[in-house]
């Protein structure tokens, strides 16, 4: 199954979840320190909420689709590369508390777009264990943060 993935960054991730949940009918399924999912069913969504700034409004972070295993993540990688598209491939990644498979593309107004399929679950947001040490999640560079 594949669903469409919205990755928001939100100034206040408690009232965005009781939002979502709300709008939504589901709750999270998957809530660590400032991060949030939801894996919905109909219409097939994956919502991902990164807690951001706090004076900002809610941005848009990326775009995705979720698909079912690698096996579709590097047929995607070949179509996107064969369609002219620059790709940035990430295999065995940690990112959003899971191990992924995932290519990056971005749209004509610069707007990621992963194709990613979660391979395993992972105890961290990114890459790195040490709490303090930067990597990058979802294109994008952040604090590295364990959470249960």
């Amino acid at each position: 199954m594949s669903r469409v993935q919205l990755a928001l960054r939100v100034a206040d991730l408690q009232a965005s979840i009781d939002f979502y949940t709300k709008l939504l009918g589901a709750e999270p399924t998957k809530l660590r320190p400032g991060y949030a999912n939801f894996a919905v069913a109909e219409p097939p969504l994956k919502l991902v909420l990164l807690e951001g700034d706090e004076k900002q409004s809610t941005v848009l972070d990326h775009l995705g689709v979720e698909v079912a295993d690698s096996d579709t993540v590097y047929e995607a990688t070949r179509r996107l590369s064969e369609l002219g598209l620059f790709t940035s491939v990430e295999p065995d990644t940690t990112c959003c508390y899971a191990t992924q498979d995932k290519v990056w593309v971005h749209g004509p107004g610069h707007e990621p777009w992963e194709v990613y399929t979660v391979t395993d679950e992972s105890p961290t947001l990114g890459g790195a264990e040490d709490g303090d040490e930067l990597n990058t999640c979802c294109g994008v560079e952040t604090t590295a943060t364990t959470g249960s």
